[in-house]
């Protein structure tokens, strides 16, 4: 019946909706989740068009492929079990809100030490990961460990220039100051007379390490700066330094657009299937009053 079609579509919908849910905090798993997405759209088009021999490599393909991100996910398919043990389906939305809600106060602590130190123009520079971590060898010296929760004081008491660890970098994960005092490899780009150590360290350690972001306050000028795959841009304002972060640390940068693309996956998948499903009855032998007899 064309119904179980439709609650069929609309219960895979919701697991992928809530799958993506779990996982919309990093970027990179959705562009794997979007990757295995097009893989199945790709093995049921050749199972359609009668390619056997496509359709086995790309099964044999999306077989790898699911098995080699569930094991990345596992985590996050732990606790989307065990939540959905104790039905608690509730807690993932409350969740990515809590998640939603530490990122937004990370930058703004971010955001308000900057703009503190760019009044007073006390140099700084702060490294921020991103997607992955980064590497110790990554560094010229990796620094003193900390291992602190990040406040806007304690950067700006860092980076104070009678403190013995003002000259290097700090190391930001998550809400955390792994480190300080961090030296970086210097940019072996020809750089404007203009720019110091910093922000050339800046560029050095984006251009070493891509996925991480690095902001400079300026010693001379209280200028901010980010510097990101070995650019650099400056000058910011404070709030456009915070419209950055925003962009690209804030769950709900991934997050506004899963619910609509999936409603509206859902939405052409209906259609899709309600139009077959028409189109297949209008073409079946319908019933003459012979065969009812």
């Amino acid at each position: 019946m064309w119904y179980r079609t439709i609650i069929d579509i609309g219960l895979v919908v919701a697991l992928v909706y809530m799958v993506l849910l779990v996982i919309r905090g990093d970027r990179r798993t959705m562009w794997m989740v979007q990757g295995l997405m097009i893989l199945m759209a790709a093995t049921l088009l050749s199972d359609v068009l009668g390619l056997i021999l496509l359709h086995f490599a790309m099964e044999k393909l999306l077989l790898g492929a699911s098995v080699a991100l569930a094991i990345m996910l596992v985590p996050e398919f732990r606790r989307l079990l065990e939540q959905l043990g104790r039905g608690e389906i509730s807690q993932l939305f409350v969740a990515q809100e809590s998640q939603l809600s530490t990122a937004n106060s990370v930058i703004d602590e971010l955001v308000e030490a900057v703009k503190g130190l760019s009044q007073n123009r006390t140099g700084a520079l702060m490294i921020l990961e991103t997607d992955e971590p980064i590497e110790e060898s990554d560094f010229s010296v990796p620094g003193v460990r900390l291992n602190a929760e990040l406040s806007r004081e304690l950067l700006q008491t860092i980076f104070q220039t009678t403190t013995l660890l003002h000259d290097g970098a700090v190391l930001i994960r998550g809400s955390r100051i792994l480190a300080a005092g961090v030296i970086l490899p210097i940019s072996e780009k020809d750089a404007s007379r203009q720019l110091g150590t910093r922000h050339r360290a800046a560029m050095g350690i984006t251009e070493r390490v891509e996925h991480c972001l690095c902001v400079v306050v300026s010693e001379e000028t209280g200028s901010i700066s980010v510097a990101q795959q070995g650019i650099l841009n400056r000058p910011l304002t404070s709030s456009k330094l915070r419209e950055l972060l925003v962009d690209k640390f804030s769950p709900s940068a991934d997050g506004d657009t899963v619910a609509p693309q999936l409603r509206s996956l859902g939405r052409r998948l209906s259609l899709k299937g309600i139009n077959f499903l028409s189109s297949l009855q209008r073409k079946l032998p319908r019933p003459t009053p012979q065969d009812k007899k």
